[in-house]
């Protein structure tokens, strides 16, 4: 137990390590390593559980507890501090105490999403353009960024007594609109691919646009299998990244109608400027008069501008409110409630896992109907925001199962294999005994077969068959290798 209880000390640094920074891809190699790392000392760890389990069992005593080392209060991460309430989960809740048997479920769990980041890695780099696109998005400054640094820039007190001065003012005002729209722009485009996107690639190609330098990872799928990113120290669900396009959409709207008013008082003080100048001379010259209009009147005119766009705006919303056809938002409504039930069948499918192949694509089958089932509903129903979210994640949950039923689908292939150069082999020693060639036949067809038996991962459903199988092969090929 002595042992057990040192290694466990290490399943806070362990856990942490197992996440993804997405950017340079020259450092998403690097990881991997770490990684595979973490992996096997969580092997270890569960190796050692197992081995306390059965001395256990032999005392016929309750099974032991540990005191849990990874509490949301008690954990301290580095360069993170406290656990943050996203991403709990992860390093488990606030009990004091947490079974043997709890923690190889945890460790299986963990083990799972280290295979998962593994195979993002591999998928990322195996692909040229998303590489490129991913080196690009890093030397850009995040949406954020962007936009505060635009936000500051717009701090204008427009002079309205300088002709050439308030010339340039607006031509500025004018360039920083442009920028408004181009990245208005960028946001809808991002906020397009994560929302509509099936791939998961194609999803944290949007995300990557979204914190440009500033990076990201990915660090869990919580319980509703949600994916969970983390960037500069703060933790989000993807939906919640979804929700910051809405609200930055909207701060991007204000500014764009605050150039619109700057530019109005501008044009109209420039106006009011070149006429006096017209009109009043000293001497036979022309000289820069103050233009004659009060600071009240300007704001006066702003008011009204603003009103006038908010009523336009309310406007516009009740008018589409009244004329929603009934039929569409039942239909909407329907549509909502079913994609929600084939997601709670899906979850349920895939509880408690290993499972064979059926399972996994029965469930595989589900999330992928009931994202069209949300795709399809449109945006002017009451049921719209709340079936982007679900969009959000029901895309990671179909990724996520999808992966696994090709794990499940890849793994019986090979026991199938397996089996078929094992009754090959079979059949050279059995039917030309006293043959060299033969006995070196079999003996090659009883290392394929245990090759493949030995890529198997412990979490299908045929691991258990493929051990079982392993063993023979194994003593097969000693004895023809023996023979030879």
């Amino acid at each position: 137990m002595a042992n057990l209880e040192i290694l466990v000390s290490e399943l806070p640094r362990l856990i942490q390590s197992l996440k993804l920074t997405i950017g340079d891809s020259n450092e998403i190699m690097q990881q991997i390593i770490p990684i595979n790392n973490a992996q096997e000392q969580l092997r270890n760890i569960k190796k050692l559980i197992a081995q306390e389990l059965r001395f256990e069992s032999v005392k016929n005593s309750a099974i032991a507890t540990l005191p849990r080392l990874i509490t949301g209060t008690t954990l301290f991460i580095p360069s993170v501090g406290l656990v943050d309430p996203v991403i709990a989960e992860k390093f488990g809740n606030s009990e004091t105490k947490i079974s043997l048997t709890d923690l190889q479920l945890k460790i299986d769990s963990w083990i799972e999403w280290g295979y998962f980041l593994q195979a993002i890695a591999a998928d990322i780099l195996s692909d040229i353009q998303l590489v490129n696109q991913l080196n690009s998005d890093i030397s850009h400054l995040s949406i954020s960024n962007e936009l505060e640094i635009l936000n500051e820039k717009l701090k204008i007190n427009l002079d309205f007594y300088k002709y050439n001065l308030l010339t340039h003012q607006l031509q500025k005002v004018s360039d920083y609109q442009k920028q408004l729209l181009q990245l208005q722009q960028k946001l809808n485009h991002i906020f397009n691919t994560i929302k509509n996107s099936r791939s998961l690639l194609n999803i944290l190609l949007g995300v990557s646009a979204f914190y440009g330098k500033s990076g990201f990872a990915l660090e869990w799928l919580d319980d509703d299998h949600e994916l969970i990113i983390s960037s500069e120290e703060k933790f989000q669900e993807l939906t919640d990244i979804l929700n910051d396009c809405d609200f930055f959409q909207e701060q991007i709207a204000t500014l764009i109608v605050q150039c619109d008013t700057l530019n109005q008082q501008g044009e109209q003080a420039l106006k009011k400027i070149e006429q006096e100048s017209s009109e009043e001379t000293i001497n036979g010259q022309e000289v820069e008069i103050v233009p004659k209009f009060s600071t009240p009147k300007i704001v006066s005119l702003a008011l009204i501008i603003a009103s006038s766009l908010l009523l336009l705006t309310f406007g516009g919303w009740k008018i589409r409110e009244q004329n929603l056809s009934l039929t569409q938002e039942k239909s909407a409504y329907a549509k909502f409630k079913s994609a929600q039930k084939l997601g709670m069948e899906a979850a349920s499918l895939v509880q408690k896992p290993p499972h064979p192949l059926k399972v996994w694509q029965q469930a595989e089958t589900k999330w992928y109907q009931a994202i069209d089932l949300l795709d399809t509903i449109p945006h002017e129903t009451s049921v719209y925001d709340r079936a982007k979210k679900k969009l959000a994640y029901y895309q990671i949950n179909y990724k996520f199962i999808s992966q696994r039923a090709l794990i499940e689908k890849k793994a019986l292939e090979n026991l199938e294999s397996a089996q078929k150069l094992a009754a090959e082999a079979n059949f050279f020693v059995q039917n030309l005994p006293h043959s060299q060639l033969s006995r070196q036949q079999a003996k090659d067809k009883w290392q394929q077969a245990i090759n493949l038996l030995e890529a198997i991962p412990e979490s299908t459903s045929v691991s258990v068959q493929a051990k079982e199988m392993l063993t023979i092969y194994k003593i097969n090929y000693a004895a023809t290798s023996q023979q030879f």
